[in-house]
């Protein structure tokens, strides 16, 4: 790669990509959408600040308690190391301790089964206040799954996909013995990278068996000290961590806004590198094109047009959008209309869309020759299994090439399409692109999810709640994943069990919602909470 902002003679290769026989005639390419993050009300901040505020301060007297042993200690705590540095903060343990294993009966459930449109959880058992005091019952219960990244539905134990994986299994084994460079290569794998490389539109691509190293390894062979990596502010920690590995100067900018990254650009830029003032050697703009906690989608065209402009490459994760975005599922750049010759490294996920693990990078032959070499996911990791590899050619062939694929890239757009808009008129307040699959619902206090989390289990819904640290203080969301998998039936019935909780828990928050948002914040405590239809944990 040359340095930043010099022309090379040859600047881009274009490499136009594979398209299906039966192409559409027409193309729908849509606009970046103008992000709306709207705000907690005043009283609901007020509330969630004086709810982690009661947690701390009960947190410290239950600290203080357990060191008389009046409570038992759960979680990480260090004794008797006076004089040696923590090993863990001081703060994030307390934390975990205090605040997050309050709800730890509502997260991490063992599942017994694949993550299809329903899928079987264990019932556990739990004993004193340890973390690791549950015991597995031998019940398990089925529930309606909104929290996997199922996109297209392609995880499941029968089908074309399973008995292809099965196949393979009896003819190649599950694994291979070696790395990736020494004798661990198999064919599966060629037809795989052949396959992915003319599936995303570039002229090759690598596969790897462990979806979060494709970045973590691959970016410290990217990009190395003299180079600038520019990172979106909300980039997943895989992004951060190949980041940090890398050596490189990071530089961050505000999620999704060209305005700011155009800022960071140009002052780095002028200033070149911190001691020597010297030219970057690479300035690579790293984005993800589906943010997973956000639900939205990169200003990919506007960010093509910043990298050209300025004479930066581009790395795009697409771990979440390849097969659950575009026409044809070939994920944002499709979306958008964005020629795939513009996007210089396009790395994802075969854990989504696919129904397997692992991830690819693909981009010219010579970066993935580079990679070859220099990689340490292709050097040292274990490679991809002969199944799993199997599982990804015959979901993605079934994507390119069959009527099956393109019912169910139409089903998802379907699903995403009403139960987003059923959510806004509702008055629910939801984050992310009108096209995401992945829709949060900001609920704002902790409080508030954990309730939310024990209703719905009680009601046979099974979903993500996330919140602090994973998000900001008030950003506490319960994160919903449609699928092609699922019915209209099923999304009526996730809507009937929201509106039966949000008497309780206070659901609907949006500013554009009808009704007195004082009156509505108040009312789950003068209204008496229904039976549920079904009990997970009597006890709790």
């Amino acid at each position: 790669m040359p340095p930043a902002g010099v022309q090379t003679p040859a600047e881009r290769m274009v490499v136009e990509p594979v398209l299906d026989d039966q192409k559409p005639k027409q193309k729908t390419v849509h606009v970046s959408e103008p992000e709306e993050f709207e705000q907690a009300p005043l009283l609901i901040a007020l509330v969630a600040y004086l709810n982690l505020a009661l947690l701390v301060v009960f947190g410290y007297i239950r600290d203080f308690m357990r060191m008389f042993g009046y409570e038992c200690t759960v979680g990480a705590k260090e004794w008797g190391n006076e004089g040696f540095p923590p090993l863990y903060h001081e703060f994030e343990s307390f934390y975990h301790r205090n605040v997050y294993h309050r709800g730890s009966k509502l997260t991490a459930a063992p599942l017994a089964g694949v993550p299809g449109a329903e899928i079987d959880i264990i019932d556990r058992e739990w004993g004193d206040a340890s973390l690791s005091s549950f015991k597995l019952s031998d019940k398990k219960r089925r529930y309606l799954n909104v929290g996997s990244y199922n996109y297209l539905g392609f995880a499941q134990n029968e089908g074309y996909c399973s008995h292809q994986t099965v196949k393979e299994i009896r003819g190649n084994g599950c694994g291979l013995a070696s790395p990736r460079k020494e004798l661990g290569t198999h064919e599966i794998h060629r037809q795989l990278e052949t396959l992915v490389a003319q599936f995303v539109g570039k002229e090759s691509a690598l596969v790897f068996g462990m979806g979060f190293a494709t970045n973590s390894l691959n970016l410290p062979a990217l990009v190395d000290e003299g180079c600038l990596l520019i990172s979106d502010s909300l980039n997943h920690s895989c992004i951060i961590l190949g980041a940090r590995l890398s050596g490189a100067k990071i530089a961050v900018f505000k999620h999704n806004d060209v305005e700011d990254l155009e800022r960071v650009l140009k002052r780095h830029i002028v200033m070149g590198q911190t001691r020597t003032r010297r030219p970057w050697r690479k300035i690579l703009i790293c984005v993800e094109g589906l943010y997973s906690m956000e639900g939205t989608l990169c200003n990919l065209p506007a960010i093509v047009e910043l990298k050209k402009k300025y004479k930066a490459y581009l790395f795009i994760d697409e771990a979440h959008s390849i097969g659950a975005m575009g026409e044809r599922g070939r994920g944002v750049s499709e979306h958008f209309g964005v020629d795939t010759a513009d996007i210089d490294i396009m790395m994802g996920t075969f854990s989504k869309s696919f129904g397997a693990c692992g991830g690819y990078i693909a981009s010219s032959k010579d970066t993935i020759a580079h990679l070859k070499r220099e990689s340490h996911a292709h050097t040292y990791a274990s490679p991809m299994s002969p199944p799993v590899a199997r599982q990804i050619i015959a979901s993605m062939s079934l994507i390119r090439d069959s009527e099956d694929g393109k019912k169910r890239l139409r089903q998802l757009a379907d699903n995403v399409t009403y139960f987003r808009n059923e959510l806004r008129k509702r008055g629910y307040i939801i984050y992310g692109d009108s096209h995401s699959p992945v829709i949060p619902v900001i609920l704002f206090t902790l409080a508030n999810i954990c309730a939310f989390a024990k209703e719905c289990l009680n009601r046979g819904l099974a979903t993500v709640i996330v919140a602090f640290p994973a998000t900001t203080m008030l950003g506490a969301r319960a994160r919903f994943c449609v699928s092609a998998s699922h019915t209209r039936e099923h999304i009526d019935r996730v809507l009937t069990i929201l509106e039966e909780l949000d008497p309780m828990i206070n659901l609907k928050m949006s500013a554009n919602r009808p009704g007195s948002a004082f009156l509505d914040f108040w009312r789950h405590f003068f209204t008496r909470p229904k039976v549920p239809t079904r009990a997970v944990d009597e006890a709790s």
